[in-house]
């Protein structure tokens, strides 16, 4: 049995090391982000200081809002090779901020997640995933200690098993509660004060009695916070079962015709589209996590840059578009950023 490696305690915050550079490379993409958006002009300076990498689309659930759970996809299913993700964290490092690990499908599936943590880690990026956590037994809990990691988000959307299970198809709700007890454990065991853990409710008509109850299983399990976040429904327009009736945890409002929409603004500007892209597991950069099947695809990294993508005459004619017609791009006429709500 390997001996227990103690971890020196260091502040729990979510910035991660910071550097010249990368205060500099924010502070570019800032000011160029606020000219383009009152001027309706491409002005884009400085290089991504957020990236999300997908380490798989295969997942071991069949949740029915998730195009990964519905076998949905129209791109290949696959993982994430270390090499490829290598590359770009060599060549973004200076720069880069924070790194998430996570885009569809369960992170842990890939053999390889933890060692591509680590390496973004030893390399003085924050890295944070999210995982349905059926994974976390007592040997991945203690490498996702030390693997660095600095955030993790678990999804648990009910209290009891049948609850749980209607949403999180396929699921058990034991394992997860069983595998976030691991994270705490080992983290004490091991001195270590990340990955800070938040435990994911996700709001939905069936499990929307259970609020005060899942407030108080995250106390007993003792993550450092909850997320009750709201769902993002596909086929909205004709209302849906999973549609909470508590209007604080919906993002769809009813109107008098009895169609939904979407309660937030379409604006034609969007922060995402100037500081963070999506690297799918075979290399695609998509500009945006709504786009879940990567439909605008910029460009492949195991074939150019990052660097040369983010720059590219695609990417600025797409960033283009945003601040000129936003509501005609499909991906983001179902858009609702900032829909969380912290408990």
């Amino acid at each position: 049995m390997n001996a227990v490696r103690k971890i020196k305690n260091k502040p729990l915050t979510i910035i991660p090391k910071i550097t010249f550079a990368k205060i500099i490379n924010g502070f570019k993409i800032f000011v160029s982000y606020k000219i383009s958006k009152y001027t309706k002009k491409v002005v884009h300076w400085g290089r991504p200081y957020s990236l999300a990498f997908e380490p798989t689309t295969s997942c071991n659930l069949r949740c029915p809002e998730c195009i990964s759970g519905l076998r949905a996809f129209t791109r290949p299913t696959g993982m994430l090779p270390e090499d490829l993700f290598r590359k770009v964290v060599d060549e973004q490092k200076s720069t880069l901020l924070n790194l998430t690990f996570y885009f569809q499908g369960e992170p842990y599936l890939n053999p390889k997640f933890l060692d591509m943590v680590r390496y973004a880690s030893e390399r003085g990026i924050y890295t944070s995933t999210s995982t349905n956590a059926h994974y976390l037994n007592d040997e991945n809990a203690q490498k996702t200690i030390e693997s660095g990691l600095s955030q993790m988000i678990i999804s648990l959307d009910g209290t009891t098993q049948e609850t749980y299970a209607a949403y999180r198809i396929g699921g058990k709700m034991d394992k997860v509660i069983e595998g976030a007890k691991n994270i705490i454990r080992w983290k004490k065991k091991m001195n270590a004060a990340t990955p800070k853990v938040i435990l994911q409710f996700l709001v939905v008509r069936p499990n929307e009695h259970q609020i005060e109850d899942v407030k108080k299983l995250a106390k007993e399990i003792g993550v450092n916070k909850l997320s009750l976040k709201t769902a993002q429904i596909y086929d909205y327009k004709n209302g849906s079962d999973l549609i909470p009736t508590i209007d604080k945890y919906a993002r769809y409002k009813k109107n008098r015709d009895g169609t939904y929409s979407i309660k937030n603004e379409m604006e034609n500007h969007c922060w995402k589209m100037w500081h963070s892209c999506v690297i799918t597991w075979d290399g695609k950069v998509v500009p945006c996590c709504f786009d879940k099947d990567a439909k605008h695809e910029m460009g492949n990294v195991s074939q150019h840059s990052l660097d040369e993508i983010w720059k590219s005459a695609d990417y600025q004619r797409f960033r283009k578009s945003v601040l000129t017609s936003r509501s005609k791009i499909e991906m983001c006429q179902n858009c609702t950023e900032g829909t969380k709500v912290w408990a």
